[in-house]
This record gives structure tokens, C-alpha cells and sequence, in this order.
């Protein structure tokens, strides 16, 4: 599998990179906290449907400090492969890895998801958790998990989203725009990252407008479910 050179990050790809630099430290805290301990439950529904197919080879994209890998090494495939342009991130990722001897399944390398580095075809299965929403090009990040999927592979997206239902809706605005950003800022001593997360979860295309993207770069049998009232939705696609 070829690798190119990781290219500079530019745009709200650095101011990405930079803000996960800094917080990853806290970042593993801060995600069960201020989710009261619900993303584990998230991404074992994710995990719960890739298993419904064998995969041998699963790219991680947008992999963070690895939990969602983690996770799918359950799964016993052959080979786990996950990509974030955070380094900081990945090296905190690289030790959990390790102290669960996990580290002949799972590598973590420093890539760029819109510039996938693996030839067209390399991945039984792509899969990320709470990573397209950062995005610089969606439909460019799309396209390249497409290209690097086998026929017949599918790709697993586990993203926030909005809940529509009185009182949830009501409810989940007034944590989400006030409450989650107050306290992500005490403890994560940056004072961006978390006003930054409700600001592109209101922003990013949500259900079926989703859908039509993904549909758009060529997945087919497209399809959404929601989590916990609406919060969060999982999308899966397949390449024929």
C-alpha cells in the first residue's frame, strides 16, 4: 500500500490539527464526561453493524486516540489501520494500544483523511467516529473512503446530530450551546474546542442531506439510524 508524503495542513485543517494537538490530553476525559459515558455505548452500536459483515482489513478514520479501533479489535480482523493528522493524539493512542497488547492488530499513523495515503481498493471497511464533521472538503473525505474500499466494502460513520423531539430538542440546546462548552473549557484549558463543537454539529448535513452526499460520490444502499433520541446517528454506505 503506497504512501505518499502527508502534505501541510492549511486552513480549518490546521486549526483542526492544532485544537486536538492541544486538548489531547484531556480528550479521552472529556468525551466520557460530558457525555455522561453514552459515546461508549455509540460506538459499540457502530461496531454492532460492522459486524454484520467480515472485514479482514478496516481503515480508522480520523482515528483520534484510537477508541473506535479499539473497539473493532473485538472483531478479531486481520489487520486495523487508523489515520488522524493530530499527532499528539495519536502518540496518547499508540500508548493505550500498546498496554493492551493490541499492537500487532492496530497501527496508528499520522494521514490525512482527505488524501488518503493506501491505493484505491486497500479496505474491506472504513469507519469513523465524530471525524467528518471536521472535515475541510466533506465531500472530498467521502470520496476518498470510497476510492479506498474493496467491492463490496462498506463505510461506518458514527457523527452527532440533532434531536428534534420536545422536550430533548429544548434540552439538548441549552447543554450543548452552554453547558458542555463551559465545562470543556475549564478542563480542557482551551478555550475554543468546545464552543467550536456545537457551532459544526448545527452546521454539518444532517440525515438525509447526508445521505444524498454520500450517495453523490457513489455509495449505494445508503442508510441512517439514529442513537439516543436523535443525538447521534450512524450512516453506512457500500461501494458495489
Amino acid at each position: 500500500m503506497t504512501k505518499p508524503p502527508v502534505t501541510p495542513s492549511t486552513g480549518k485543517k490546521a486549526s483542526v490539527e492544532a485544537m486536538f494537538n492541544d486538548i489531547a490530553p484531556r480528550y479521552d476525559f472529556l468525551n466520557h464526561f460530558l457525555s455522561a459515558g453514552i459515546d461508549r455505548s455509540w460506538r459499540k452500536a457502530l461496531i454492532k453493524k460492522l459486524s454484520q459483515n467480515p472485514h479482514d482489513q478496516i481503515l480508522d478514520v480520523a482515528t483520534g486516540t484510537g477508541d473506535l479501533a479499539i473497539a473493532a479489535s473485538g472483531l478479531h480482523p486481520v489487520k486495523i489501520t487508523g489515520i488522524d493528522i493530530a499527532g499528539e493524539m495519536l502518540v496518547i493512542g499508540r500508548e493505550k494500544i500498546r498496554k493492551l497488547g493490541l499492537d500487532g492488530m492496530i497501527t496508528l499513523e499520522k494521514g490525512d483523511s482527505e488524501n488518503i495515503p493506501f491505493d484505491e481498493q486497500s479496505f474491506d471497511a472504513a469507519m469513523v467516529a465524530f471525524g467528518v464533521r471536521n472535515f475541510e472538503n466533506l465531500t472530498k473525505g467521502l470520496s476518498e473512503m470510497f476510492r479506498i474500499l474493496k467491492p463490496g466494502g462498506g463505510v461506518y460513520i458514527l457523527e452527532f446530530s440533532t434531536p428534534s423531539d420536545f422536550p430533548v430538542k429544548q434540552l439538548y440546546g441549552f447543554y450543548f450551546r452552554y453547558i458542555l462548552p463551559f465545562l470543556g473549557r475549564i478542563v480542557s484549558k482551551n478555550h475554543s474546542a468546545y464552543t467550536y463543537l456545537p457551532e459544526t454539529v448545527y452546521l454539518f448535513p444532517q440525515g438525509v442531506q447526508f445521505q444524498d452526499i454520500m450517495k453523490s460520490v457513489g455509495f449505494t444502499n445508503v442508510s441512517a439510524k439514529r442513537l439516543s433520541l436523535g443525538i447521534a446517528s450512524i450512516y453506512t454506505g457500500f461501494r458495489k
